[in-house]
């Protein structure tokens, strides 16, 4: 039976609002609210031996990379539009950063917001006090103020980093993470970054702005709140996940003037100049607030050849969904002429992210194009199996979560199990466990859920679960995901749609010893 949403315990819903904002979590004393499941055991905190000693036993290249990382206010050039937001180093997207699996970084951030801030290195297994979750894993960084970050990446793999304070992910503070493999088995020709982004900061309402409203509002579809619809009469079978909507009827809340590929707006598309008959492995990074895309390249198949970093059997495609947080890498065969290079928002009627792919003179194609390959053959998770070096050693859970996601107050709350976080009841766990959380959508919407400091399997796929850190879950769908329990510390779980998250989805994953 489906959990029913209660309010949030404890806590008013000004002191809820604040904690959202800010991004915190309530952490007092060493221990949490909520019951406790091991007796006698305390929270193995950031700052533990067991974390120090888990980063001494990655493999190191012996190799540091070391970078200087400034946020700050900027005023950004998007096709002729002078817009204000907040970037990493003057430019949206923020400059690259390349390593090798373990190598050492070294990262000094300065912060010359006008507010505190901090950043999260999305999908890498590191140490639990570089994770950048303020209140949880480190202090929130000072305007003002500067912070060191100082881990091993363990893993190679298409990875991005932006911050973990409110909404400042739905600003301009983002970059791609790309980490190496010292053994890379794959053959291709050139490497193409992509990042794509919904934009409203400094061209519509800010991000501040909206989370306000709809905390205020609830949900809000084509300009109007849920207190004044009547869905136009559609029914909970219409609304539901299906070939034509794969995501369901309901995929985002926000309505973005722009969407970008590589901080580039249709007008002024970025460019992938090249030759006929190279191969190109594109890296695909949806690093969107509120929206999930439909990606393809016109005129060309998709070979996919990874799922959030980790490697999985290639599978041909025309076209893939993109969730917020999540990330693909394919390989495209380059063909004679000017091609589209297509984000389309799934669900939502808005002009899709452009670029261009050049191999050849001649016409490019209207900014607007519509290849054919997006209503082609549609990538489904079903599809795809991890390679047999990524796949998660067979094991039967030792301990079971169900995590209910629920819409409370028309969608002015979010919960997870019933309470908002801040409110939560930490998952507590100890290392060396096999963990199964089903994630249970008890909602119409699809939930990007993204857990930290792990990888996990999708379970159910005999044995070869796709490796992933972000995944999405329909509504009303159950879906279990299997990972192993070994980096200790206090990680968040929690959906990616960034408005969900602040409006109190999510939770911890809490190591206890």
């Amino acid at each position: 039976m489906p959990s029913t949403p209660v309010p949030a315990r404890n806590m008013n819903r000004r002191r809820f609002l604040q904690l959202g904002a800010a991004g915190l979590v309530v952490v007092g004393g060493g221990g949490f609210a909520g019951s406790r499941l091991f007796a006698g055991t305390t929270p193995v905190g950031p700052g533990a031996a067991a974390v120090t000693q888990t980063e001494s036993a990655r493999h190191v290249t012996g190799k540091v990379v070391r970078r200087e990382l400034r946020a700050a206010p900027v005023t950004v050039d998007l096709a002729g539009r002078a817009v204000q937001t907040w970037a990493y180093d003057g430019v949206v997207p923020g400059k690259e950063l390349r390593a090798t699996a373990g190598d050492l970084l070294r990262i000094r951030l300065t912060n010359d917001l006008p507010e505190e801030t901090t950043v999260h290195w999305h999908g890498l297994a590191l140490r639990n006090d570089m994770d950048g979750v303020p209140g949880l894993t480190q202090d929130p960084v000072r305007a003002g103020a500067s912070f060191d970050y100082a881990f091993v990446v363990p893993d190679p793999g298409t990875y991005w980093f932006h911050p973990h304070v409110g909404v400042q992910l739905d600003r301009g503070l983002q970059a791609p993470l790309i980490v190496e493999d010292p053994r890379e088995p794959m053959s291709y020709d050139e490497e193409v970054v992509l990042m794509l982004d919904d934009w409203t900061d400094g061209w519509g309402d800010s991000p501040d702005v909206i989370l306000e409203r709809m905390a205020r509002k609830g949900m809000v579809m084509g300009g109007m709140s849920m207190e004044g619809m009547d869905h136009g009469g559609m029914s909970m079978g219409d609304s539901m996940p299906s070939d034509e909507q794969p995501l369901g009827a309901d995929t985002g809340d926000v309505v973005y003037p722009a969407h970008l590929i590589n901080g580039r707006t249709s007008e002024d598309p970025f460019l992938i100049n090249t030759t006929p008959g190279r191969r190109i492995r594109l890296r695909i990074i949806n690093a969107g607030g509120d929206t999930a895309y439909r990606f393809a390249v016109g005129g060309h198949r998709l070979s996919v050849t990874h799922t959030d970093g980790f490697p999985v059997d290639p599978v041909e495609v025309d076209t893939l969904i993109v969730g917020m947080g999540e990330r693909y890498d394919v390989v495209i065969t380059t063909g004679d002429g000017a091609f589209p290079v297509v984000a389309v928002p799934e669900g939502k009627e808005a002009a899709p992210g452009f670029a261009l792919l050049r191999t050849a003179s001649g016409a490019a194609p209207a900014p607007d194009a519509r290849p054919a390959e997006l209503a082609g053959q549609l990538l489904s998770y079903a599809d795809l199996r991890a390679v047999e070096s990524a796949a998660l050693e067979p094991r039967e859970p030792d301990r079971e979560f169900e995590l209910g996601l629920q819409m409370v107050d028309g969608g002015r709350q979010w919960f997870i199990n019933g309470a908002a976080f801040g409110d939560h009841e930490p998952l507590e766990i100890q290392s060396g466990e096999r963990i199964r959380l089903v994630m249970r959508n008890e909602s119409m919407m699809f939930h990007p859920m993204h857990v930290h400091g792990h990888t996990f399997a999708l379970a159910g796929q005999n044995g070869r679960g796709i490796r992933k850190d972000t995944i999405n879950v329909l509504p009303m769908e159950s879906l279990s995901v299997d990972l192993q329990a070994d980096n200790p510390g206090q990680w968040l779980i929690h959906c990616h749609n960034i408005y969900h998250g602040e409006l109190g989805m999510m939770t911890v994953l809490s190591y206890v010893a």
